[in-house]
């Protein structure tokens, strides 16, 4: 894998780790303030660009969850996503 790829794939897998602490940040907020239409909304759109962003690696990158529908079983043929070239 070049360097350019590598940056990328490591850069969206960034992307998703952000947008999953914020995810659980906010549902974590909602079960105490379960009518507060602002955080319901941020929720919401933390879920829909967390998705695009998953969409986007798994597409260019293979799974990186057991829920991802697959061809193959691929876990064994590539690195593993927290896996860093060096």
């Amino acid at each position: 894998m070049d360097r350019e790829n590598c940056r990328n794939r490591e850069e969206l897998m960034n992307q998703l780790m952000a947008y999953k602490f914020a995810i659980n940040d906010m549902s974590l907020f909602l079960n105490t303030h379960p009518d507060d239409e602002r955080a319901l909304k941020y929720h919401n759109e933390y879920v829909c660009e967390f998705n695009k962003i998953k969409e986007e690696y798994e597409r260019n990158y293979g799974p990186i969850t057991f829920e991802t529908e697959m061809d193959s079983w691929q876990w064994v043929s590539d690195r593993w996503p927290w896996e860093v070239e060096v």
